[in-house]
């Protein structure tokens, strides 16, 4: 599999090396915690605090077989990262981030059109997967517009494992959410 960056139109899409831990860590927690969150729409700050995610997390995605944790760079700078989990027929779609002050403006869907992309020519893959947290009715709404469809499938979500946050509500869980890949 080709990891050389290929540009695609001003981005860049790259697969994540373990020097790119902490700057991964640091958008993926802009994007969904704390003040800085809600400069974009993707902000989680209302439902969980503390952290989204931490170096071993990221680290463990990069060096996962059948794991790839794409950057995205524009002029040099990483503006979104996701990543894409070979699982059989399928592939799963998660830590997907946007620099918030970067969303709104159609990158998160060229982003995901192009990870969709991947997972299909890297994989072979008929489906994308991907579980978001269920009281998240504007973000699965964005996810149905592109093709997404609930499934009503839910997992619990870990309460008392720090490491995805302190929730700040009871009846939080993920739903799997589904797109047949052309």
């Amino acid at each position: 599999m080709d990891t050389a960056p290929r540009p695609v139109g001003e981005l860049t899409y790259r697969d994540a090396a373990a020097a790119d831990v902490e700057a991964v860590v640091a958008l993926v927690e802009s994007a969904y915690r704390g003040d800085s969150s809600r400069a974009g729409w993707t902000t989680e700050a209302d439902i969980l605090e503390g952290q989204r995610t931490d170096p071993r997390g990221v680290l463990d995605v990069i060096e996962t077989p059948g794991s790839r944790l794409l950057m995205v760079e524009r002029d040099g700078g990483l503006v979104a990262c996701c990543q894409l989990e070979h699982r059989g027929e399928a592939a799963y779609f998660g830590m997907f981030a946007v620099r918030p002050g970067a969303q709104g403006g159609g990158l998160g869907r060229r982003i995901l059109t192009e990870a969709e992309r991947t997972a299909r020519e890297a994989w072979g893959v008929g489906e994308m997967q991907m579980t978001v947290i269920s009281v998240r009715e504007d973000l699965i709404a964005w996810y149905e517009r592109r093709g997404y469809r609930r499934t009503g499938k839910l997992f619990p979500f870990p309460y008392g494992d720090e490491r995805f946050g302190i929730p700040q509500r009871d009846d939080l869980a993920f739903e799997l959410l589904v797109k047949r890949l052309a």
